[in-house]
């Protein structure tokens, strides 16, 4: 199964493909999406929109991963990313790909085992995890990693547990 994890922002949306096959995740490409501070937001959207869509078609992935918002301090910063997020979730739908969206909490516990792991702390573990010769650069895309890392498994353990449901019919 191929992932796309997606770390949402305006100025910097991180990305990152993971294909995951029998428990273990292998790197197949990662980056960060830049949106010039000058331009408009409509602009910086549609760029983000079109960009995603590239990257969608270039790896095309079985399924995605995406952080849910999280509302620190910075008001302004969530909106920002909320219409981010929104733009990542119409060039999914377009893409009619299934996802599963993660807290950066969830993403850090499941990745590093500590769910207030820091930035260098997750990229090393992605790292490890992908076996990579130096760790993910800009932290968007090492967070984008452990997404999809995350989302991976959670798509997995999701599949599992669907298989193995009995219909009503046929308990005995």
């Amino acid at each position: 199964m191929r992932v796309l994890g997606i770390d949402p922002g305006t100025a910097r949306l991180g990305w990152g493909v993971v294909e995951h096959n029998r428990g273990e995740s292998s790197l197949v490409d990662f980056g960060a999406l830049y949106t010039p501070a000058g331009m408009s937001e409509p602009e910086r959207l549609a760029l983000l929109y079109d960009e995603l869509m590239q990257i969608r078609e270039t790896f095309r992935p079985d399924a995605a991963a995406v952080e849910k918002l999280y509302f620190g301090q910075n008001s302004r910063t969530a909106m920002l990313v909320g219409q981010a997020r929104g733009i990542v979730m119409l060039a999914l739908a377009k893409g009619r790909l299934p996802y599963v969206e993660m807290s950066p909490a969830e993403v850090k516990k499941a990745v590093v085992g500590y769910g207030r792991a820091d930035k260098r702390q997750v990229q090393l573990m992605v790292q490890r995890l992908l076996r990579m010769d130096e760790y993910p650069k800009p932290d968007d895309a090492a967070d984008a990693l452990a997404i999809a890392i995350c989302g991976a498994e959670f798509l997995r353990f999701q599949r599992v547990q669907e298989s193995a449901r009995i219909p009503l019919g046929d308990r005995s």
